[in-house]
C-alpha cells in the first residue's frame, strides 16, 4: 500500500505534466475533511471541491469521479446516472474507492486516477478564482485554478452535476 507521501508524489507528477500552476497545502490529517479544513485553515468552503467516486449498481461495475463544490450536493440519481449510461448508481463504497484510486478516503483527487475513469466537473467550479481539492492523501490539499478541468484528460464540465445544499 502506498504511503501518503507516495500518493502525493504520484499526484504531483501528474500535475507537473499538465502544466497548470498549483500549490500543495500541507494539513493535519485530522482536519482533511472539507468543513474542518476550511475552519482550521481559514479557506472559504465555497472554494473547496469534493471528489466523489460513483459506482454503477449492476455488473460489470462502472465508475466515475465527480467534482462538486463543498457547498453542493452531487445529483447521483439523475445527472450522474445518465452520464454513466447506467440504470442505477450510488456512491462507491470506501473499499471500492480505495481499490480503484489507490487514494485515501477524504483525500481523493481527480489527478492520477486510472485513465479509464471518466471525470465529471461541475460547471459551478469554473467561476471560481481557485479551487482546493484533495491531493490523494489526508496530509495535504491542492490549490489550483478550475481551468485545469479544461485540460485534464478524460474530463467533462457538466451543467447540473450538483444541487445547492439547503
Amino acid at each position: 500500500m502506498e504511503t501518503a507521501a507516495d500518493i502525493t508524489t504520484r499526484v504531483v507528477t501528474v500535475l507537473d505534466a499538465i502544466g497548470v500552476e498549483y500549490e500543495i497545502i500541507e494539513c493535519d490529517p485530522d482536519f482533511a475533511d472539507t468543513a474542518a479544513f476550511c475552519e482550521k485553515y481559514g479557506y472559504p468552503v465555497d472554494n473547496c471541491g469534493n471528489a466523489i467516486v460513483v459506482a454503477s449498481k449492476r455488473e460489470p461495475v462502472q465508475f466515475a469521479t465527480c467534482i462538486v463544490k463543498g457547498t453542493s450536493r452531487l445529483d447521483v440519481n439523475k445527472t450522474v446516472r445518465k452520464l454513466m449510461g447506467v440504470p442505477k448508481a450510488s456512491f462507491a463504497s470506501p473499499e471500492q474507492t480505495v481499490e480503484l484510486t489507490g487514494m485515501m478516503i477524504g483525500g481523493v483527487t481527480p489527478f492520477a486516477l486510472p485513465p479509464d475513469v471518466p471525470i465529471y466537473a461541475d460547471d459551478k467550479l469554473m467561476a471560481l478564482d481557485y479551487v482546493i481539492l484533495g491531493s490523494g492523501s489526508r496530509s495535504s490539499k491542492v490549490k489550483i485554478v478550475p481551468q485545469v478541468f479544461d485540460v485534464l484528460t478524460n474530463t467533462q464540465i457538466i451543467s447540473g452535476l450538483s444541487k445547492a445544499t439547503s
